[in-house]
């Protein structure tokens, strides 16, 4: 054989033991670069942005949807309503600054205990914003108001959340509105579409479980612990939250504000449905640096997960998630419903206030809670 077809034949070799080489290389780099879980964290991070991005592009294309328009303040002005609301000071304009950094010293205090104040009794307030682009309904909870009470309220008047062993079904929108009598209703977090309609992640209403499995390990969780001390915590990159120390919690996701700035990975919290991922309608809900107030908001325009996440840090949000969105959006202030949903819901938010107060039990419930009860949960009736 001549020595020009013997490097004819070598090359071909050489080529693959090289690359062949490159890819160990650069797969040990990989090893190590991925051993590391912030890096983890970004990667997935990144990723998730842009599949929703894509996602949202997507259904932009597609969708030719005319977003709903904005209500009339007039409905709000019940007669139980205040005629002349005052001026919303949570909505902030370009030049006011964002919340403090998380590594401030105010925003670490995770401990920040609300006292109520007895003298600071008043309605919940619900107005009708636009900001970034978008229409919405701001409601504002302000939980050091002694007579304000959140709870979570299940179809048919359920006492245990729907899952796999147990349901009982979903209901109207409005039977829910009339048989819970509160001063707002709203969606809450996703719940199955086959025929046990088991809602998503464990949860807690009135210091009870009303679900719960240990190997809960999904999307992102709101508590409201003793002394109305707030905290979210997102499983896959925090750990799991202690639920036995929420008088309240609930579970959906993706996150969409942390420490007050956009925070979005939806793949790593576990969410694949392109109903999530893409554009569509939402409801979300967060807590300023201040811990002392919830913000509900429940958007008019079909949005993505990015542009949602922007509103809720442009009203001041140190920490927001994603509620239930498409057809399962509804809200209802005092008794009037605003948004009726698509679709039958299994739960929903309850807030109760001075004009529309909390049952009995409920407040009774608080206050055990803050002597020193706690949810436990019983192996014979909860999925595990």
């Amino acid at each position: 054989m001549s020595k020009h077809k013997q490097s004819e034949g070598c090359r071909p070799m050489l080529r693959r033991t090289f690359l062949f080489l490159t890819g160990i290389a650069l797969a040990r780099v990989a090893a190590d670069y991925f051993a590391i879980a912030q890096n983890r964290d970004s990667f997935l991070t990144l990723a998730g942005q842009l599949w929703q991005k894509s996602l949202a592009f997507l259904s932009s294309i597609q969708s030719n949807q005319t977003p709903q328009p904005l209500p009339s303040n007039s409905i709000l002005k019940s007669a139980k309503t205040p005629q002349t609301q005052p001026s919303n000071p949570i909505v902030k304009s370009p030049e006011t600054p964002q919340p403090k950094a998380a590594n401030s010293p105010f925003v670490k205090s995770q401990t920040q205990v609300i006292r109520r104040s007895a003298n600071q009794a008043k309605p919940v307030q619900l107005s009708s914003q636009k900001l970034a682009g978008a229409s919405f309904y701001l409601t504002t909870i302000d939980l050091a108001d002694p007579e304000i009470y959140i709870t979570i309220g299940l179809a048919n008047d359920a006492a245990l959340a729907n899952t796999s062993k147990v349901t009982r079904g979903d209901e109207p929108f409005e039977n829910m509105v009339s048989r819970y009598r509160a001063a707002v209703v709203a969606n809450g977090t996703f719940f199955g579409k086959d025929e046990q309609k088991s809602v998503l992640g464990n949860m807690v209403a009135a210091g009870k479980f009303l679900k719960y499995s240990r190997w809960e390990n999904y999307g992102t969780t709101l508590g409201i612990k003793a002394g109305n001390q707030l905290e979210m915590v997102t499983a896959r990159t925090e750990g799991k939250p202690d639920w036995s120390q929420h008088w309240f919690s609930l579970t959906c996701g993706p996150r969409l504000v942390k420490g007050g700035k956009v925070w979005l990975s939806p793949l790593s919290e576990g969410f694949k449905d392109s109903h999530v991922l893409g554009v569509g309608s939402r409801t979300a809900i967060g807590f300023p640096a201040s811990r002392d107030k919830l913000f509900l908001v429940t958007f008019l325009d079909s949005l993505s997960l990015e542009a949602e996440a922007k509103v809720m840090q442009a009203i001041g949000c140190l920490e927001a998630m994603n509620l239930d969105g498409g057809a399962s959006v509804g809200l209802a202030h005092q008794g009037q419903v605003l948004l009726p949903p698509g679709r039958n819901l299994t739960n929903v938010l309850v807030v109760y206030d001075k004009e529309y107060p909390a049952p009995t039990e409920l407040k009774q419930s608080w206050e055990r809670f803050q002597k020193g009860s706690r949810p436990s949960a019983d192996p014979s009736v909860f999925f595990d």
